[in-house]
Order: C-alpha cells, then sequence, then structure tokens
C-alpha cells in the first residue's frame, strides 16, 4: 500500500512539472511576434506535454534559447514592452526549471 501511495506522488509530481512547465511555454509564446518562434514554442508546448518527463529539461533549454531570439527580435524593432514580457517569462521558465531540477543553475 505504501509503494502505491509513493507511486501517486511521483505522478502527481511528474503532472505538476508537465502542467507548469506548458503554462509557462504558453506564456511565452504568447508573448512572441515571430510567427516561426512562435510555432517552434507551440511544437515544445505539445512536446512537453505528451513527451516523456525526462525531456523536460531539452525542452526547457530550446524554449530559453527562443526566449534570447524573441527578446532580441523585440529589441531590434524597439518594442520595449514585448521585451519587458518575454524577459519575465523567460526568467520565470529558467527559475521554475531550475528549481525542479530539469536544468542546472549556471
Amino acid at each position: 500500500m505504501v509503494l502505491l501511495a509513493g507511486w501517486a506522488v511521483i505522478g502527481l509530481t511528474q503532472q505538476y512539472l508537465v502542467g507548469e512547465t506548458s503554462v509557462l511555454l504558453a506564456q511565452l509564446q504568447a508573448s512572441g511576434a515571430d510567427p516561426g518562434v512562435v510555432r517552434e514554442l507551440a511544437r515544445l508546448r505539445r512536446e512537453a506535454e505528451t513527451g516523456p518527463v525526462s525531456r523536460l529539461g531539452v525542452v526547457a533549454l530550446r524554449a530559453l534559447e527562443l526566449t534570447d531570439e524573441l527578446c532580441r527580435e523585440s529589441l531590434r524593432r524597439g518594442d520595449v514592452p514585448a521585451f519587458v514580457r518575454q524577459c519575465a517569462c523567460g526568467a520565470d521558465l529558467r527559475e521554475f526549471c531550475v528549481c525542479a531540477r530539469l536544468l542546472a543553475d549556471t
């Protein structure tokens, strides 16, 4: 019985990791203006929701790379409000992933 309870906790924790990653990717996706980057973020979100939990770190790392692209593009266009939103989304994603041990704190 204890083993089943342990597996239930692991399952809930994994669902939380997937769900929170998905929400953060959706927020980042909504902040983007570049259609190609937005499509790639949508693809990453689907991968986070349907793929193995072990891939969440890879998904998050790629999303953070795309965040850099979004931020650079916003700065190039002089869109300060978009830049601020994208920085906040990227910071939230990075902080969550470091705390969840999906990424190293470097």
